[in-house]
This record gives C-alpha cells, sequence and structure tokens, in this order.
C-alpha cells in the first residue's frame, strides 16, 4: 500500500503500530528517513515490543544522522526482541550496534 493510501487512512483516525510501522517502512523507502523516523516513533509508543519497528527506527535514525538516536532505538530494540524471543532481529540489532561502536572507533 502507498504512503499517500496509509496517510488517508492516518486522516481518517485510523491510528495504530501497524499503520505507522507501514509509512515508517514507505517513507524510508523513498528515502525520507525523517519523516520515517516521525511514524515509527509513533508506533513504538503504541507497541514498545515490537522488535522490528525499533529496528527500522534505528536505521531511519542512522540515515537522518542520528548515531545516538539510532543507538538507542536499537538498544531499546535488542531488549524487546530478547524479551519476545525474536532471535533474528536480536541478531541484526547487535550487528548494527557493533558497526556503530566500530565506527565511533576509528
Amino acid at each position: 500500500m502507498s504512503t499517500e493510501a496509509l496517510e488517508k487512512m492516518l486522516a481518517k483516525g485510523m491510528d495504530n503500530a501497524l499503520l505507522r510501522f507501514g509509512l515508517g517502512k514507505g517513507y524510508l523507502d523513498a528515502g525520507d528517513a525523517a519523516r520515517a523516523a516521525d511514524h515509527l516513533r509513533h508506533c513504538v509508543t503504541f507497541d514498545p515490543a515490537y522488535s522490528a519497528a525499533w529496528k527500522l527506527l534505528g536505521k531511519a535514525l542512522q540515515a537522518a544522522g542520528d548515531t545516538e538516536g539510532a543507538r538507542h532505538a536499537w538498544q531499546s530494540g535488542l531488549t524487546a526482541a530478547q524479551a519476545k524471543g525474536d532471535k533474528q532481529a536480536e541478531k541484526e540489532m547487535t550487528v548494527f550496534l557493533r558497526k556503530l561502536d566500530k565506527n565511533a572507533s576509528a
């Protein structure tokens, strides 16, 4: 579904984690990291256990140049993934955090 269609749903008051995740992913894919991060922040507010949203929020923040924000998002996502037993998301965010640490020390 297009971001335009999702925005229309949001405008009608259909606000939830899944809708915000879709908007965040759509805007990130379109290269609008700041707008993506805004929607993904709303998403994790609705569902703090949504590890995939934390992962994408970190990517959006990193793309927007907010390295510390990305680190915080991935750390929160790691906690959420571990609590849910989401091993794949846990592995991915661990790698993302290691890369941030490696780049920070370089």
